[in-house]
């Protein structure tokens, strides 16, 4: 990993970002190779972080006034602790940017922000075949539970078990 460190500025995302995050998604799918999943627009992301009642917030990371990674997170709740927690859904930094410190910065960022709120914890999920990932959380100090696995039900399984068969 290169040292070299990129001038960068970290923000909120502004509504003005919405199509840049939306690229930015779309290019995490191709390397997740999960595009075939990917339903989201800047029309349809847009009122889940600006609405009137927003369920996620952005953090965007620019190189010379244009978007190249971004964060994006929402609380949960951890019933042991009896506390709120930040949960990251996605950090993505594009390619050309890696390795100069972005997502180091992104990730410090957030847990600076969960302190802040006295938040209980910071977690996210990762690919279990993306070893170069795993090895970068762990160095930011991050612990990978070997022992938990994620639950999902989307689609007809979800329409179903929400009592809605057929829709």
């Amino acid at each position: 990993m290169s040292t070299s460190h990129t001038p960068h500025d970290l923000r909120p995302a502004e509504p003005r970002d919405v199509p840049a995050i939306v690229g930015l998604i779309t290019e995490l799918a191709e390397f997740e190779h999960l595009s075939h999943l990917l339903r989201v627009t800047p029309q349809t992301l847009h009122p889940h972080l600006f609405g009137n009642k927003p369920v996620v917030e952005a953090v965007v990371a620019e190189v010379g006034g244009v978007v190249v990674g971004f964060a994006l997170f929402f609380t949960n709740f951890s019933t042991f602790l009896a506390k709120p927690g930040l949960y990251l859904e996605d950090l993505y930094v594009q390619p050309a940017q890696r390795g100069r410190g972005l997502g180091g910065a992104l990730l410090r960022h957030l847990a600076a922000l969960a302190v802040a709120r006295d938040y209980g914890r910071f977690e996210w999920s990762v690919l279990d075949w993306n070893e170069h990932a795993i090895g970068f959380y762990a160095s930011m100090g991050a612990t990978v539970l070997p022992d938990w696995r994620i639950c999902r039900v989307t689609g007809d399984a979800l329409l179903a078990l929400g009592g809605r068969p057929g829709e």
